[in-house]
């Protein structure tokens, strides 16, 4: 495998890992309440999915997170947390966090543009 096909395979990993984590913060959200079987089995099969410790496959929540840079235990928190949350509430809080990631997004261009200009020789 060369450079190229590394960097490929472990992108393609992350995405994966990335879109399994989604999959079950939405599936604990949609199926919270639900009364038929199979919606129920989807709330179950996300909720045993992360709260469990079990790292002996691949894709398990401890090493998605791994594998995503995440602390397990901020994740649980954030996803199960949610669960506890009404609509309204639910999307208030998705909305802060995106207006904070911004706010950081912003703060740092703004640094780094002050740091670049203030290194340029002034003549």
């Amino acid at each position: 495998m060369n450079a190229a096909d590394n960097y490929q395979f472990e992108t393609s990993r992350r995405d994966l890992a990335a879109g399994i984590l989604k999959q079950a913060g939405l599936d604990l959200r949609r199926f919270h309440g639900a009364t038929s079987g199979l919606e129920r089995e989807f709330y179950l099969d996300a909720y045993r999915w992360v709260r469990s410790d079990d790292c002996s496959w691949p894709f398990s929540f401890l090493n998605v997170c791994q594998l995503l840079n995440l602390a397990p235990e901020t994740v649980r928190e954030d996803v199960l947390g949610d669960l506890s949350l009404g609509a309204f509430a639910y999307w208030t809080r998705r909305c802060g966090r995106v207006a904070r990631k911004f706010q950081i997004f912003l703060s740092n261009i703004f640094t780094n543009e002050r740091t670049a200009n203030a290194a340029e020789p002034v003549t």
